[in-house]
């Protein structure tokens, strides 16, 4: 995919719309890295100049900073900070929440200050605006569908009904789960849990959380976050129903309805 870095738009003398801030994820994960492609699908389909920072682009630091290491947290911080702000950075889209609440909460303290939007918040707009087309009766049309909140685009930021709208371009028929929107329940992952083992318990939770959703009877669970992504994946697997669910993110459900 021919995709422009910061890099080069500065180098014709040029500003883009917006920078995609792809996230360890999306560039090195190969499940997430389907999303980054079906977002940038939708972004061309949009006409939207955007551009990304490629080898420039580093972690936010959010899984140092929750686990502890807040010295290296501030180092790599500082460090996208100072590259951000040589590139004149403005509005910031990213299909991460952790990166999304990272950028948008913590950098400000260390003088980055952006204007963050999470790509389902982006695609509800684009879709209201008029700027992507949905096909009438798409692959979802009448599907049950139920839809997991992340911790850090639901509970932390408040990003409730951009995700569900967004939905409802789709003509599928949403089943919320039982634990939903403020009193959703974790995929087990955030807070730096992704890059530890587990605790002693009788179950993980993304096996409970994964548990939820197949009792909705849904056909589909839809998720806005690269680590629910991994987590809903494996839990529906351990459940071997693989075959009967899929678990797809937002961007991927939009890319397939593309007129």
């Amino acid at each position: 995919m021919n995709v422009k870095t910061m890099a080069q738009y500065a180098a014709e003398g040029k500003e883009p719309e917006i920078l995609f801030w792809v996230g360890c994820a999306g560039s090195f994960d190969d499940r997430a890295q389907k999303v980054t492609k079906a977002f940038v699908e939708i972004l061309n389909a949009a006409e939207i100049e955007f551009a990304i920072l490629g080898n420039e682009e580093q972690c936010t630091g959010d899984p140092a900073r929750r686990a502890g290491n807040e010295f290296l947290f501030q180092m790599v911080a500082l460090q996208n900070i100072e590259t951000l702000n040589m590139y004149n950075v403005k509005r910031i889209v990213t299909a991460c929440p952790h990166c999304f609440n990272t950028l948008k909460n913590e950098y400000p303290a260390l003088g980055g200050n952006y204007d963050l939007v999470h790509h389902t918040q982006l695609l509800q707009q684009l879709i209201d605006e008029g700027r992507i087309k949905m096909k009438e009766g798409g692959s979802f049309k009448g599907k049950r569908i139920t839809y997991h909140d992340s911790c850090y685009l639901g509970r932390i930021n408040g990003v409730y009904e951009a995700p569900r709208a967004t939905l409802a371009s789709l003509d599928a028929q949403l089943v919320e789960l039982k634990r939903s929107k403020q009193n959703g329940l974790c995929c087990g992952a955030g807070g730096a849990q992704m890059w530890k083992e587990d605790e002693p318990g009788d179950k993980r939770i993304n096996i409970e959380r994964s548990e939820e959703a197949l009792a909705t009877g849904a056909e589909l669970i839809a998720v806005n976050c690269p680590f629910c992504l991994t987590m809903m994946s494996d839990g529906v697997k351990a459940k071997e129903k693989q075959d009967e669910v899929m678990v797809l993110d937002l961007s991927e459900m939009i890319v397939q309805n593309l007129k």
